[in-house]
């Protein structure tokens, strides 16, 4: 199951996301998303783990707080309603 994991506080790093996730099981993949401009983190990222191990993950981890911030947890979905880039 592929995992959306948001509301990062952001100066928390992938290592430390990694190591939170990995207390549930292993991790399949794991994408962490940064701002193409200034290579910044945008404060979220995905994981894919297996089903079970990311449940787990979901239970124990959405609404925990993190550096004042309620982290975000849940099945990743898909974007269908992406917007057409226009150009100028």
């Amino acid at each position: 199951m592929k995992l959306y994991i948001g509301n990062l506080p952001f100066n928390t790093t992938e290592a430390e996301v990694h190591k939170m996730l990995e207390q549930y099981g292993p991790i399949e993949s794991f994408n962490w998303i940064t701002d193409r401009d200034t290579g910044r983190p945008r404060g979220f990222c995905f994981a894919e783990m297996d089903n079970a191990d990311a449940d787990a993950a979901i239970k124990a981890l959405n609404g925990k707080d993190l550096d004042g911030r309620s982290l975000k947890v849940n099945e990743a979905r898909a974007r269908n309603d992406r917007r057409k880039r226009r150009s100028y």
